[in-house]
């Protein structure tokens, strides 16, 4: 009786040995097969990582370019008027600083840096005889001079990219006024969009402190009198304020962005 039980316990342990090292050659089989998933799946990820780092380069590269093409373009509707060479550059800084002391947050006040240099981009359509005309113009000039406004967004409308359609709206609406007689479609306070009345200003600003053919530099005691005329009826009131409250910003951007004598 005990020898058929030592005997019937030995075949236990000669059957669960052979169990456990099935198992244990199927976890060890399992592991390998693991490790190699592991890899596979590694090297997939960072391949994956490597593809959409491409990518956002590729479109930093692509938004940087369009950035470049912006201004320049701006810059060559400016330079077609005879204008100071780094009119655009102010402009753009200008309206950066009143577009976040506005409220505008970083990103899209940075935007509307990028955006303004476009405003007037619709000269590039205006006769040279009228353009450069020294002098006032007659009412017949005059008109033909107030079509760059609707000329630019023309230009500019039909894009898809945030960009061009802010570089629209300014273009379209940096003549409007806040009381309602600018051009080209009397808007009246707040239906002008904040990119347009931002862009007004800080183009009224730079233009009046920069000769021109038609005239000499306003010195600035004059431009602080109209600005304080003209709150709440060229201008967005609230722009105004701001600008007076932050005015050593802006005399430092002038500074920094002289125009160099040729």
């Amino acid at each position: 009786m005990e020898n058929k039980l030592v005997n019937e316990i030995e075949e236990l342990q000669k059957s669960f040995k052979q169990m456990s090292d099935k198992l244990i050659k199927d976890i060890h089989r399992q592991n390998k097969i693991m490790e190699r998933s592991d890899k596979r799946q590694q090297q997939e990820y960072d391949e994956l990582q490597n593809r959409l780092q491409e990518v956002q380069e590729l479109q930093n590269e692509i938004e940087e370019t369009q950035r470049e093409v912006v201004f320049t373009m701006g810059a060559i509707g400016e330079s077609r008027s005879k204008e100071t060479g780094n009119h655009v550059k102010r402009v753009a800084e200008y309206s950066k600083i009143l577009a976040l002391h506005y409220g505008l947050d970083e990103k899209e006040a940075e935007m509307l840096k990028q955006a303004s240099p476009m405003h007037d981009i619709g000269k590039v359509a205006i006769p040279d005889a009228v353009l450069n005309k020294p002098g006032r113009f007659d009412e017949h000039e005059r008109k033909i001079m107030d079509t760059h406004a609707e000329l630019g967004y023309e230009m500019l409308k039909m894009s898809n990219r945030s960009l061009l359609k802010m570089a629209a709206t300014v273009a379209y609406e940096h003549h409007e006024k806040y009381n309602g007689t600018g051009y080209p479609n009397k808007l009246k306070g707040e239906e002008i969009h904040i990119h347009g009345r931002i862009t007004a200003l800080a183009d009224v600003f730079d233009a009046l402190g920069s000769d021109r053919c038609y005239k000499k530099a306003w010195d600035d005691e004059k431009i602080f009198a109209l600005f304080k005329e003209e709150r709440g009826e060229h201008f967005d009131p609230r722009l105004i304020d701001i600008f007076f409250e932050h005015l050593d910003e802006f005399l430092t951007i002038r500074d920094t962005f002289k125009d160099v004598a040729e």
